[in-house]
């Protein structure tokens, strides 16, 4: 096979590798959708910073995929191995899936990129030491980029606003960025592209944004000392001075503030009824969710498969015209074979006794060791063809490991 054949093959492995793990990662994101939603509506509707905690659960999605339960769980496995088959045995749908991926990611990272390059060519001014981008757009004032993120804010309210207020709208982007919601969206945007068979990601990132929003507004309102009315105020002359007049701009991930007023609404709404907080509390669930998180992210790696998995088993074949499997057997085989890095140790008489038993001819071969990624699919086994012309008792066989083959080493890598 060339080794144009052997990439083709290999790209075909990734889309079964990777849909097989998505596609079981897409059916726990439905259960979580659910389950997230009626918490925040039934326990968490008054509990602003436990509704934002709850975001943090979808962090865990992307590696469910190889947990082991799908394989030595007898529940999960009648119930996923139809999944399991079908994403390991039809190809053209590993495929569609791969294709979906990547359609998803040039249609969300697509509107980023032309955001950036929108706000990369905006006018600059300083406002207090901190650069800020002008725009003429009639949009709320937004944060753009993730390593260098960019406060820019219309020029409408930059003419407008009084130096108190516009500190007001500079503090709330900035304890966005503060706060990591910039990453939170991008994270997001992520999963939205690996999981794009739920279109439930999609349709709650509003409430994801909302609360996101809502956590902001309280920080900022604590920290400016000032009262919750005044900061409200701010957000009504923007919808006064926006109102007139609206241009349609990229929608974008991060926070590009709320293009529907009815959102400003619900936010002014929120605002009125703010009550202030125990920092300390605050700081101390959100440590407690953080290393809740890491427990979970270390529970699932310990009941997963790894990238990589060594296999012990030993099997024993002929060919005599055609290839037959005399034996699996591993734990039988296991007490008349053995091998290192170098060789093969084949106990003789036991071995040819079992060769006799199982009217064995023609060409003996012995295939061991190896990995696998995940059980069924796929991996690579050493193997040496077994000669009786020896009478030691025990038979020594040297092979060449097939482990310094290119397309081996980079299937294992993936």
């Amino acid at each position: 096979m060339s080794d144009w054949s052997r990439a083709g093959g290999l790209l075909d492995f990734c889309a079964v590798y990777y849909t097989t793990q998505l596609m079981r990662c897409a059916v726990f994101s439905f259960v979580l959708t659910g389950l997230v939603m009626l918490l925040r509506r039934i326990f968490f509707q008054k509990r602003i910073f436990l509704r934002g905690l709850l975001w943090l659960s979808f962090l865990l999605i992307p590696f469910l995929g190889k947990l082991k339960l799908f394989y030595e769980n007898t529940v999960f496995l009648n119930i996923t191995w139809r999944l399991t088959y079908g994403s390991m045995s039809c190809l053209w749908a590993d495929r569609i899936y791969m294709a979906g991926i990547f359609a998803a990611a040039i249609c969300i990272f697509g509107k980023r990129l032309r955001l950036w390059r929108m706000v990369a060519g905006m006018e600059t001014v300083s406002l207090d030491t901190i650069r800020i981008s002008v725009t003429d757009m009639k949009v709320t004032p937004f944060t753009a980029g993730l390593l260098k993120p960019k406060i820019v804010i219309p020029k409408v309210i930059l003419e407008s606003y009084d130096r108190d207020e516009l500190e007001v709208v500079v503090r709330h982007e900035q304890t966005h960025i503060r706060l990591g919601h910039l990453w939170f969206g991008f994270a997001w945007d992520i999963l939205q592209c690996l999981l794009w068979v739920n279109p439930f990601l999609t349709i709650i990132q509003k409430q994801f944004r909302a609360d996101m929003e809502d956590i902001c507004d309280r920080v900022c309102i604590q920290r400016s000392g000032r009262a919750a009315c005044e900061y409200g105020l701010v957000l009504l002359k923007t919808l006064r001075l926006l109102r007139s007049s609206r241009e349609n701009i990229p929608p974008v991930a991060t926070y590009a503030g709320e293009r529907d007023f009815a959102e400003i609404k619900r936010r002014i709404r929120e605002i009125a009824g703010f009550r202030p907080y125990r920092k300390k509390v605050c700081a101390g669930m959100a440590a407690a969710a953080f290393l809740g998180l890491v427990a979970m992210l270390l529970v699932i790696h310990t009941h997963s498969y790894a990238r990589c998995n060594e296999s012990k088993d030993i099997m024993v074949g002929n060919y005599d015209g055609e290839t037959e499997i005399i034996s699996s057997d591993s734990d039988k085989l296991c007490r008349m074979i053995s091998y290192d890095d170098n060789y093969v140790y084949v106990e003789r008489e036991a071995f040819e006794e079992f060769l006799e038993e199982n009217n064995a001819d023609g060409e003996i071969w012995i295939v061991f060791g190896g990995f696998y990624k995940l059980p069924g699919l796929a991996g690579a086994a050493e193997s040496c063809i077994y000669e009786n012309s020896s009478k030691d008792r025990i038979v020594k066989f040297p092979y060449e490991s097939i482990m310094n083959d290119w397309y081996l080493k980079l299937l294992k890598l993936l």
